[in-house]
């Protein structure tokens, strides 16, 4: 099963055409011995004593700098995610950061063909300005360092080689899956795409790697073995095909037919994603994102992210019911009320209804830990409209105190000090 069986966005993407109905996130299935006839890629990115953004990508760096006009120092994660599958997904840089007071911030962006710049925005609704756009982070590599400007203000940030958190190995499969094999002359096919992060330190290292492969699968326990990635891909990759085919084969027939000029091919041309995205990663706290994108026809495709911390020290997962103590869930609700509107870009005055669908904000069971709080992740659709996107809400350890389980690898709940 997908991850997102898990959560009640899940009813609304079972309306939209399958593959989608199979899971986002692709989920795993025996799915026989089928072949695609596309033509497969794998690629992963060398180590590399001094890493640049030139490397062949896929990559996965740390940055350290400080905010134009501020005191605060800020670690910045950044991840290319390879070649970009097809003209309906989203831009190929992705990126996180956070000052001292662990509320982190997503950055997006691309990196032209064959250039060492990096054109990124803020994509945070905290950091959006009355036009609900984000400051530019225009970057250049200068020896170990990015230097350009933020919000046109200089800004200098510094590869850190050595994280306090996990080195991670990153690395890109995709395959073009043709909807008719025997009929090469076509020009109808799927693209199915997956990025993973690989975990290269660390004294669980192995156990990290086979809890983020899980993850990437969608497992909703940890007990069922995990495969290599390489397995993975192939079960996914099956799978996709097969449903691909099956259900385009009559759109197909009847474009055939079809003796206008009209061809609904881009209909036709549908894309899957699967992507890991580094969302903490310093001392023995590590906070994954795993991101789904699905088009398959329609005005628009469909995402979302799955969220799950990890203690560095085990492996091992912090779900829901291992960050929070139980019998809180009304107490959380009325926390996160308190939280949301920043998050939606509202005043303290104004209602959460309108922006929502209700008056409220409901508990979600997607959630992950920073150093200085937590993140509740709502799925499009699932407590507002499309348009309103996915929703991130931060509350601080402040304000958890009383509901958050002892033991959980975040230094007490302050802030973790930055090196």
């Amino acid at each position: 099963m997908s991850f997102l069986s898990n959560h009640s966005a899940s009813r609304l993407l079972r309306a939209w055409s399958a593959p989608v109905a199979a899971g986002m996130l692709l989920a795993a299935c025996n799915s026989g011995s089928d072949k695609s006839a596309g033509k497969t890629a794998t690629t992963e990115n060398p180590t590399a004593s001094v890493p640049t953004v030139a490397d062949t990508p896929p990559w996965y760096h740390q940055y350290r700098g400080v905010l134009p006009g501020t005191s605060d120092s800020i670690t910045v994660h950044l991840q290319h995610l390879g070649e970009a599958p097809g003209e309906t997904t989203m831009g190929r840089l992705v990126g996180f950061y956070a000052a001292a007071d662990g509320h982190p911030y997503e950055l997006a962006g691309d990196q032209p063909t064959g250039t060492d710049s990096l054109n990124l925005r803020d994509v945070s609704q905290e950091r959006a300005d009355a036009n609900s756009e984000g400051a530019q982070w225009l970057l250049k590599q200068e020896g170990g360092a990015l230097v350009g400007t933020l919000g046109g203000q200089p800004l200098r940030l510094r590869l850190v080689r050595n994280p306090t958190g996990i080195q991670f190995k990153a690395r890109t499969f995709s395959e073009d899956v043709l909807a008719r094999p025997d009929h090469p002359e076509d020009s109808i096919a799927a693209h199915l795409s997956m990025y993973a992060l690989v975990p290269a330190s660390g004294s669980s290292q192995e156990k990290l790697a086979a809890s983020l492969v899980r993850g990437l699968r969608g497992d909703s326990v940890e007990t069922k073995p995990a495969p290599s990635l390489e397995n993975l891909w192939k079960e996914q990759l099956a799978y996709f095909t097969k449903e691909y085919r099956k259900e385009v084969a009559p759109l197909v027939a009847e474009a055939v037919k079809d003796t206008s000029d009209y061809q609904p091919r881009a209909s036709l041309a549908y894309e899957q994603e699967a992507n890991t995205y580094v969302l903490w990663n310093a001392d023995n706290l590590l906070s994954i994102g795993y991101f789904g994108y699905d088009f398959s026809g329609g005005a628009h495709g469909i995402y979302g992210t799955y969220v799950r911390s990890y203690d560095t020290r085990t492996g091992q997962a912090l779900r829901f019911d291992d960050i929070f103590r139980p019998g809180t869930k009304k107490q959380l609700e009325g926390i996160l009320g308190r939280y949301a509107r920043p998050a939606l870009g509202l005043k303290d005055s104004e209602p959460l209804k309108g922006t929502l669908f209700q008056n409220s904000l409901p508990v979600t069971r997607n959630v992950y830990l920073t150093s200085g709080g937590a993140v509740f992740v709502y799925l499009p659709y699932e407590v507002a409209s499309y348009a309103q996107g996915e929703i991130s809400v931060f509350v601080p350890y402040s304000a958890l105190q009383a509901v958050l389980k002892p033991g959980l690898p975040i230094s007490g709940g302050q802030a973790v000090a930055r090196r």
